[in-house]
């Protein structure tokens, strides 16, 4: 078995790597990602003109939001987005949808209790744990400190 030098695994690993298009996908994760921001905020300056306060129209917002990509999930369409933007499909809200409907989605022939809904929580269970638990951390420390 020969030996093979390091001069010759950098250029084996340069010919098996494809180019490099970072340039890409920095664009198409801005402008993806923007889109997204900004039909966010289509919707907001929808509902306040549909006569909700501020608060009530984020939340309808962020509802939108969650509800159009679970079911853009469901379809297949917001992972065939993401393949070709990236990072741009990460926006927070939208990709925190993603990430929970999509291992429902795998699963889905393993049925609706063991399947869908036990796979559901496989990668938001440790984001919802953790938020909980540091947001109780916080508000007992608010209360102990009597800064509230």
């Amino acid at each position: 078995m020969k030996k093979i030098t390091n001069e010759e695994y950098a250029k084996m690993t340069e010919k098996a790597s494809p180019p490099s298009t970072i340039f890409k996908n920095c664009l198409l994760a801005f402008l993806v990602g923007g889109a997204i921001c900004t039909f966010g905020q289509f919707l907001v300056n929808y509902f306040l003109n549909s006569g909700l306060e501020i608060q009530e129209a984020r939340a309808a917002e962020s509802i939108t939001l969650i509800g159009l990509t679970a079911i853009l999930t469901a379809l297949k369409i917001y992972d065939n987005l993401a393949k070709h933007a990236g990072a741009g499909t990460l926006v927070p809200i939208t990709g925190f949808a993603n990430s929970m409907v999509s291992p429902a989605m795998e699963f889905k022939p393993e049925g609706y209790i063991l399947g869908i809904g036990a796979k559901m929580f496989i990668i938001a269970g440790p984001v919802l744990v953790y938020g909980i638990t540091s947001s109780a951390i916080y508000g007992i420390i608010i209360y102990l400190f009597g800064w509230y």
